[in-house]
């Protein structure tokens, strides 16, 4: 993916609820240097920065407004952004302000999608952004997810499903698939 000068870095939910014990064993403890990386190259380069916040409307969620885990972790928390997006549902494209009027006013169609989760929000994002016929790279190295029990009872392990969502975006049209060095080189 060529980067133009307005392709935007999308934040997905870099919240501190995230490190509660509440979500079990996660991949990639590299996530959020590597955000960190994406949002400072970004910024060095005058790039639209767009971040995101989940406000949970599940009763106990750490993700809840008004719970500690609602705040940003440091790593985004006082970054340079252009766009403060809030969300309750995964897509970054049903929150508010609306996410794809704002991208669309400005001419952005290329977009970097980075964050918590990664098979979660990241992923329904970075599909949407497909379809909504933007150009997408999904950093894989600057995502993080948990492992995930299905109807049947199995557990299926954080980073199987992290691999799961890079052969789907990638599979299926929606999003390049990169490595963060890639972006920030």
């Amino acid at each position: 993916m060529d980067l133009t000068p307005d392709t935007a870095l999308i934040v997905i939910d870099v919240q501190q609820g995230f490190d509660s014990p509440v979500w079990g064993a996660r991949d990639n403890p590299d996530a959020e240097a590597n955000i960190g990386r994406l949002v400072d190259a970004w910024s060095a380069a005058g790039r639209p920065i767009v971040l995101v916040r989940h406000d949970s409307r599940s009763a106990g969620s750490p993700l809840a407004p008004g719970a500690p885990g609602n705040a940003l972790k440091a790593v985004v928390a006082d970054a340079p952004h252009d766009l403060f997006v809030t969300k309750h549902v995964n897509s970054a494209f049903y929150g508010q302000p609306d996410l794809h009027g704002w991208l669309g006013d400005r001419g952005i169609r290329s977009l970097v999608v980075c964050g918590i989760q990664t098979n979660m929000c990241v992923e329904t994002t970075a599909r949407m952004a497909g379809n909504l016929g933007y150009e997408v790279a999904v950093p894989l190295d600057a995502t993080h997810t948990f492992d995930l029990e299905g109807p049947d009872g199995e557990r299926i392990a954080a980073a199987d499903l992290a691999r799961a969502t890079a052969v789907n975006l990638h599979g299926g049209g929606f999003a390049e698939v990169v490595a963060t060095e890639s972006l920030v080189g």
